[in-house]
């Protein structure tokens, strides 16, 4: 009996376990068959097993439990996506960061990936005011991951560079944020096409000249006046006389 009592406290795994140890004891002891001081043993042993199981697994083992560092949430897991072809994926990224989305002097808060997730939402800005896509879409559309997206929005928002606005809808999944630019410097760019200005330094474009061949009537006189002159000044030079320099033309 003695043995059996100290297993079933020793092994309770809950406390309403160690409660029906304890009416056990009391009723051995109430019968007779434990004296005194083994029932005083197994009721220390049975409250120190009380202790321990109310005490949170973190202070008995000196690890986080796996469910306190996660995010309760009615909903899966966002999926890890992977690209299909991871090099297109790294060209595209630094495609897009090196096209200027951008000034300069803002770009240099940002990386490579961020800079690429921004440019998408600067041409959803252009577009149509405001950028409502996902972290999923913009990862995709640049060839980063999501957590490139979401950091980008991040830093952004925190130089005060655009607004993000949030869309919650309870007891089920929020809709995308609304990210509008609220910079100057940058909506001015996104105002001139996020051209490569390198290309207006030195001076004005200037038309090219038109080589286009002219079959007009008016366009062949003239050509045929200049080729008599040229004939005419060539003749006199050589000796020959008009006459014979308009038969030759005649000819």
């Amino acid at each position: 009996m003695l043995d059996a009592l100290r297993n079933a406290i020793a092994e309770a795994p809950t406390t309403a376990a160690l409660d029906v140890a304890a009416r056990g004891l009391w009723a051995a002891l109430a019968a007779g068959m434990l004296d005194e001081d083994r029932a005083g043993q197994l009721a220390e042993a049975l409250e120190a097993r009380r202790v321990m199981l109310r005490t949170p697994s973190q202070a008995r083992t000196g690890r986080t439990p796996v469910s306190a560092s996660r995010t309760v949430t009615l909903f899966a897991k966002a999926r890890q996506s992977m690209p299909p072809d991871r090099r297109k994926s790294i060209e595209r990224r630094r495609r897009l960061a090196a096209s200027g989305p951008m000034p300069p002097q803002l770009a240099a808060h940002f990386t490579t990936a961020e800079l690429a997730c921004l440019r998408i939402v600067a041409d959803e800005v252009k577009a149509h005011g405001v950028c409502t896509r996902s972290y999923e879409e913009i990862a995709a559309r640049a060839g980063t991951c999501r957590s490139s997206a979401r950091n980008a929005i991040r830093r952004a928002a925190a130089l005060r560079l655009i607004t993000v606005q949030t869309r919650p809808r309870p007891g089920r999944k929020h809709l995308p944020n609304v990210v509008s630019v609220v910079s100057k410097e940058w909506l001015a760019w996104l105002r001139i096409g996020m051209r490569d200005r390198s290309r207006q330094i030195g001076g004005k474009k200037q038309a090219a000249t038109d080589t286009s061949l002219d079959s007009s009537p008016e366009r062949q006189d003239i050509q045929a006046h200049t080729s008599l002159t040229l004939r005419r000044a060539r003749s006199s030079e050589s000796g020959l006389g008009p006459g014979k320099v308009e038969e030759g033309i005649r000819a």
